[in-house]
């Protein structure tokens, strides 16, 4: 349930996150499972709340498994969030992986969908990083078994690690099936042979771009809004900067002064607003109730977020 709220509260979030989302294959957003979309990593808890909303199907995701610490270990399950864990999080760990695996191949088993992020650690960056071995060794597992696995390759590329109203490109590979892999030769060879099948197929979905080249990511990323939607959104944009800065600038103070110097700032700033929006407008309409008494203050609730994504319609897309 818990689940099934937050994904209706992104799916209306998304347009004031994302200013545009660029899709190459958006028929296999209505994939039916059982699938494993292995995807790039660049940008935190955000890659998977962004895929969660766009899939119909229910989504699970693999995350990193320090997260997985009392008392959120309910909730992160009530969000369709399983743990993997690395050396570093601690050797004592690494056996639950097995619990882990077991569990994905259950809900392959019953034609799930599941995201896993093939390079491991997130990086705010546009580049694909060599691929770990999670994602070789939990398809081949599911081959083994029988499970009539696709596993789809997705390059996620954003225009901005840090700015609301960013470009998104979501780029699907090529689906891969059982039948591309041999399965007469060892296992180290057989995780290898899929690791660069997948290698190939995310090297033409992930953007390659230099942090300091502005000028490629101008001319890959932004997308320049024309002169008539300038005109026409510029007051209602106005309106939507000085009505939503009370409660965009203190949050983004605080989250920036202690997450600026790690890769989850964007998430982060992305999951307390879309948390604390819905909160913010109803303490607005309230006040201005209270004050007019009119019932047309009902009406702010669709004006609002308007006056929000007109201003994310305009404002920059590219990171200083």
């Amino acid at each position: 349930m818990l689940y099934s709220i937050l994904k209706r509260i992104a799916r209306l979030a998304l347009p004031i996150f994302c200013r545009k989302i660029i899709i190459n294959k958006p028929e296999v957003l209505k994939i039916k499972g059982p699938v494993l979309l292995a995807c790039n990593h660049p940008n935190s808890f955000l890659d998977s709340i962004i895929i969660d909303t766009l899939f119909e199907e229910t989504v699970w995701s693999l995350a990193r498994g320090d997260a997985f610490k009392n008392p959120f270990i309910k909730i992160l399950a009530a969000l369709k969030i399983l743990p993997v864990y690395r050396p570093s999080e601690g050797v004592e760990n690494l056996s639950e992986n097995y619990k882990t695996f077991d569990a994905c191949i259950e809900i392959l088993k019953n034609n799930g969908v599941i995201t896993i992020f093939s390079e491991g650690k997130c990086i705010n960056e546009w580049h694909l990083r060599s691929l770990k071995k999670g994602t070789a060794r939990l398809a081949i597992k599911a081959w083994e078994e029988n499970i009539p696995l696709t596993v789809i390759p997705v390059g996620l590329n954003y225009s901005s690690f840090t700015r609301f109203g960013k470009n998104m490109f979501i780029n699907f590979g090529e689906p891969m099936q059982k039948e591309d892999m041999n399965f007469n030769v060892t296992d180290g060879l057989r995780h290898q042979e899929f690791n660069n099948l997948l290698q190939r197929e995310l090297e033409h979905s992930v953007f390659e771009i230099q942090k300091k080249d502005k000028q490629t990511q101008k001319e890959q990323l932004e997308i320049k809004p024309s002169s008539a939607k300038n005109i026409l959104l510029i007051l209602p944009a106005a309106i939507g900067y000085l009505i939503h800065l009370p409660l965009y600038l203190p949050i983004k103070k605080y989250i920036w002064k202690r997450t600026h110097d790690n890769d989850h700032y964007d998430s982060i700033m992305a999951g307390i607003m879309m948390l604390s929006y819905p909160i913010y407008l109803l303490l607005l309409i309230t006040i201005s109730w209270l004050i007019t008494s009119c019932w047309w203050v009902i009406g702010m609730l669709l004006v609002l977020p308007f006056t929000a994504w007109s201003y994310i319609q305009l404002k920059p897309q590219i990171d200083k």
